[in-house]
């Protein structure tokens, strides 16, 4: 290691993060351009020919061009996971009798013990009624 100067180690480790960095921002451009719904399939090929063949300028060119709205795609992008994922779980916990989540459970417990309290089940039938939802 003595053959190696401090300095030289420095700039070897800042060589590698911004060749580690480049290839961060490599995929990310990439990526967008493939998530981008308004550019037809002639345009994306285009760029993805233009960011391989001529790296640097490309991203470069694509990030003045397009880089303003990499951020307005990833964000609606995020809140349309986000939607989707609130609505999965609305489904997953709704509580309108379907069998399939913990919700429909206490519904039809809630709708036994209304008919019980109305009259038109028995103390007995409310019970096996009540066992066998709980089975």
């Amino acid at each position: 290691m003595d053959d190696y100067p401090l300095l030289n180690l420095f700039l070897t480790m800042m060589y590698l993060f911004l060749w580690v960095l480049w290839f961060f921002l490599l995929f990310k451009v990439v990526t967008d351009i493939f998530r981008d719904h308004s550019l037809n399939g002639w345009a994306k090929a285009v760029w993805v020919v233009f960011v391989i063949v001529l790296p640097y300028v490309g991203v470069l060119v694509y990030l003045i061009v397009r880089g303003r709205g990499m951020g307005r795609r990833e964000a609606k992008e995020a809140e349309a996971r986000e939607a989707s994922f609130r609505q999965y779980v609305k489904q997953a916990a709704a509580s309108d009798g379907e069998p399939s989540g913990a919700g429909g459970h206490v519904s039809d417990l809630a709708k036994l013990a209304d008919l019980k309290d109305k009259g038109h089940l028995s103390q007995e039938e409310y019970e096996r009624a009540k066992q066998k939802l709980l089975a």
